[in-house]
């Protein structure tokens, strides 16, 4: 099972990883978020932030898809991230090497190629 500590140790792992001051977890590299903390909005309702989901940058709408479908009890969206390669993830459920590379992935997309 893995939390939102794990979250924040794998992602400062990484290289030019800036750790944005938020209610929860928020990761970004070259300005851009890989990683943040769930901010849920139920209807009628102050907006919650949920450090047991995290929300993931997956680079297309199929990966996206790809991961919907192939794994519903791991991951969901929400009707605002409709149109956006976006994807949260319930931590709960995670081992800590999924983690690891569901965070590098999303890094790396987010990165884009290395400076040699």
């Amino acid at each position: 099972m893995a939390d939102a500590e794990d979250v924040r140790r794998l992602a400062l792992a990484l290289d030019d990883v800036e750790e944005i001051d938020s209610e929860g977890f928020d990761f970004r590299v070259g300005g851009k978020g890989f990683v943040w903390s769930y901010p849920e909005r139920v209807p009628g309702r102050r907006r919650v932030i949920r450090t047991d989901v995290a929300v993931l940058y997956v680079g297309d709408e199929a990966e996206k898809q790809a991961l919907l479908l192939g794994e519903p009890d791991l991951f969901f969206t929400a009707p605002g991230y409709d149109g956006f390669p976006l994807v949260m993830v319930r931590l709960e459920v995670l081992d800590e090497a999924r983690l690891a590379e569901l965070v590098g992935d999303a890094w790396a997309m987010r990165r884009g190629p290395a400076a040699d």
